[in-house]
């Protein structure tokens, strides 16, 4: 129950856009003093507001990535485009469920791929989803009237589901986000949504996901049995070692990965940029020197996982890899709370932390070496 508390309020802070900064100190000197040694092409950090979409701003970042790479082009897409849709499917499945399934504004990189191959995507300056007279993304009121629609739709007070109720959360999403463009000119080119994506194909196939549970086979698909999985994607268990070569051998070939992991832990700083698993999380010098950590093997991380201390929590992209000054390992992360902190947005994670607090990875099939693609059998 305390850890259900504490993840609340951490996703609390996350959703207003305050994140970990708003009871800090001023920024100051940073203590530790990172070198990059891979930074793998990406699109600029953004600001997921006061809303629970950090899924969203990862996966389209994954995405903005991608087509980088794979076509040179470098666009800023539309997170709220991707909402509208999701939170469409999620109702859809939420009645089909009678209920019993999570109905919140949760989700995971991968579901970003799902929803462009079905529904498109468009550039950001078409679709920005702030129609109500705010800055930045609101959602609190949204979620809570789209849970009431979807909750009367399954009282089944008409006694058989009415096609009303599809039209009610079209109706919602159009109030709160805005009636999205048919059409739209990108280049001096007219394109629709599915247009517009299929130019800049993304096919979701191609893509995998990651993880490592002691509790399923190695090398074979496994559910990842978390509430923000509503699309109940599989993903290919690895003993964590092997999933951290992965991760590396991705970023050392030119590959960005979507992240699901925890940040609701004394080991990662707002203030400090860092996120570390320190041997002891009550030392008095932690982030005013650089202390000694855990290492963290596949049980320890299993553990993490079954008692609530490693969830799922945050999205965030993995884009590099860094070292500090004394030569352990970091990766950058870009995050999607706004260019905040002392690296103006990005996270340095420490290898440990990657260990004790994955849930899983997004990451393009060929990311992935040769021998360990055959291990997968893909």
């Amino acid at each position: 129950m305390k850890k259900v508390l504490k993840l609340a309020a951490v996703a609390l802070l996350i959703g207003t856009g305050t994140s970990l900064f708003a009871q800090e100190a001023e920024e100051q000197e940073p203590v530790y003093k990172i070198t990059e040694t891979v930074n793998v092409k990406h699109t600029p950090v953004d600001n997921q507001g006061s809303s629970g979409t950090c899924w969203c701003f990862a996966g389209i970042g994954f995405v903005e990535a991608e087509i980088l790479r794979m076509y040179g082009k470098e666009f800023n897409l539309s997170e709220m485009f991707v909402v509208r849709n999701a939170w469409t499917e999620k109702v859809a499945k939420f009645v089909r469920m009678h209920g019993n399934n999570t109905l919140s504004q949760g989700g995971e990189v991968c579901d970003v791929l799902y929803m462009i191959d079905k529904y498109g995507m468009m550039p950001e300056a078409d679709y920005s989803g702030k129609v109500i007279g705010e800055e930045r993304h609101v959602h609190g009121e949204m979620n809570e009237v789209i849970n009431g629609v979807a909750r009367a739709i399954i009282k089944n007070g008409n006694k058989k589901i009415s096609p009303a109720g599809p039209k009610a959360v079209q109706g919602v999403l159009d109030a709160y986000l805005g009636v999205a463009p048919e059409e739209f000119t990108v280049d001096g080119k007219k394109y629709t949504p599915k247009s517009f994506a299929e130019a800049y194909r993304i096919d979701p196939a191609n893509y995998i996901e990651i993880c490592s549970f002691t509790t399923e086979e190695y090398n074979k698909p496994c559910m990842v049995e978390i509430p923000d999985n509503w699309t109940w994607t599989p993903a290919y268990n690895l003993p964590l070692e092997k999933l951290m070569e992965a991760v590396d051998y991705a970023l050392e070939h030119g590959y960005t990965l979507g992240w699901a992991q925890d940040v609701s832990n004394k080991g990662f700083s707002g203030k400090t940029g860092i996120g570390i698993v320190p041997e002891d999380p009550e030392n008095e010098n932690l982030w005013k020197e650089i202390v000694p950590e855990k290492k963290v093997t596949d049980e320890i991380h299993q553990t993490a996982y079954d008692n609530w201390d490693a969830g799922d929590d945050h999205s965030m992209l993995v884009v590099g890899i860094a070292k500090d000054q004394d030569g352990n390992k970091y990766y950058k992360i870009k995050n999607s709370w706004g260019d905040r902190g002392p690296y103006k947005g990005y996270w340095y994670c420490s290898e440990q932390y990657l260990r004790q607090y994955t849930i899983f990875f997004t990451l393009h099939k060929d990311a992935l070496s040769k021998a360990m693609r055959k291990d997968l059998g893909l």
